[in-house]
Order: structure tokens, then sequence, then C-alpha cells
């Protein structure tokens, strides 16, 4: 069951192809729980380089890809998500248990640890097949795209 589509999740997130690193979510509990889906494809721009004859899937977009789907838990509770931008303040207990290859379809569950207005800490779990892929502590700070100098 898909609780956000692409078109939804685009509407909360900032991030577009070939950043956009998360395809569905398929479970949703305001303020607690999200769960989403990245379907691990062999056309994916980073198997290029990493690594030619031995696809991998880098443990750093891993990581950004439970980011984005914790991103998505904390945006989706302001009235106007769009006009928001989420930034990694801290990385913190990231372990890398498991190799994400082309065909693999990545489970991404996040848990929050604390949502506040412009202050996130969460928990989050990548697995494949059940079995787990990364799990990381994440930080992050909600910012005002207005605000943001460019």
């Amino acid at each position: 069951m898909t609780v956000l589509d692409s078109t939804a999740i685009q509407k909360i997130l900032p991030h577009r192809y070939p950043f956009l690193l998360v395809d569905k979510i398929i479970e949703l509990e305001p303020l607690v729980r999200i769960i989403g889906i990245k379907q691990v494809t062999a056309n994916e721009h980073f198997f290029v380089g990493h690594f030619p004859g031995a696809p991998v899937m880098p443990g750093v977009l891993q990581i950004e890809a439970l980011a984005q789907a914790g991103a998505i838990l904390a945006l989706r509770e302001f009235p106007e998500p769009g006009e928001k931008i989420p930034f990694f303040t801290g990385i913190e207990n990231a372990r890398f248990r498991r190799p994400v290859v082309p065909g693999d379809t990545l489970t991404l569950e996040v848990i929050a640890l604390r949502i506040g207005s412009r202050v996130q800490k969460m928990r989050g779990i990548a697995t494949v097949d059940g079995q787990i892929a990364t799990e990381v502590e994440l930080m992050s700070v909600i910012a005002n795209r207005r605000d943001l100098k460019v």
C-alpha cells in the first residue's frame, strides 16, 4: 500500500532527480515513524563509478535516503513544507551491515526521537529482504528557504 507516492513526496521534499532517494511511503505514523521504499535500479547514476563491474550503492546515499524519509516525517507537519529545507547537523553511530546492489528494494524505517519546530533527531534503519543494510542516528535543523542566501 502506498501512503505517499512520488508526486506527493515532491510536494514535501525539496529534492529532485537524481538526488531524490525515496520512491514512495508505505507507512506513516505522524510525529512517530515512517517507512519508505527506494527501488535500487541498475541505471542509478552513482553505479557508473561505484564500482564498475561490481556496483554497490554508496553508504552515504543510504544515509541520505533515510534522512529524506525522516525529513518527510518532519516536514509534513509544517503548513507549507515547500518553504522549508532540512539540513544535516549530525550523523552518529552509522553502521553498514551489507551491500546494497542493483535490484534491491531498500526499505527505509525512520523513528522520531525528537521532532521540534526546528531541531530533529531520528533513528534510521535501512533493510533489504529483512536484513539490516544501514543503521544511523540523524540530527537536522529545518530552515526557511527564504532565509537562505543564494
